[in-house]
């Protein structure tokens, strides 16, 4: 059974997480008010973000990178700048 929540970053009702997906209370925020479908646009931005900056997730300086960046994104309402990438026009 999927659990309902008011996800922060889509400013609507829509289906949480179903375990907590990041570790610590950044975690358990995430868990708390970040959807499955926000969850999933972060994903995407993350991939993007560590194939363009060729991050190296062993990296503790790279893993500090990606979670200021997650936070900025999902809590701040930022959107992730990466060099070269122009997002499609709608």
């Amino acid at each position: 059974m999927s659990r309902t929540i008011f996800c922060t970053f889509l400013q609507r009702e829509a289906d949480g997480q179903e375990f907590q997906l990041y570790p610590g209370e950044i975690g358990k925020r995430i868990y708390n008010e970040i959807s499955k479908e926000a969850w999933s646009a972060w994903m995407s931005k993350q991939t993007m973000l560590i194939n363009e900056k060729k991050l190296n997730m062993m990296n503790v300086d790279d893993r500090k990178l990606l979670e200021q960046e997650m936070i900025r994104f999902l809590f701040e309402g930022q959107e992730v700048h990466i060099e070269g990438y122009t997002p499609p026009s709608q």
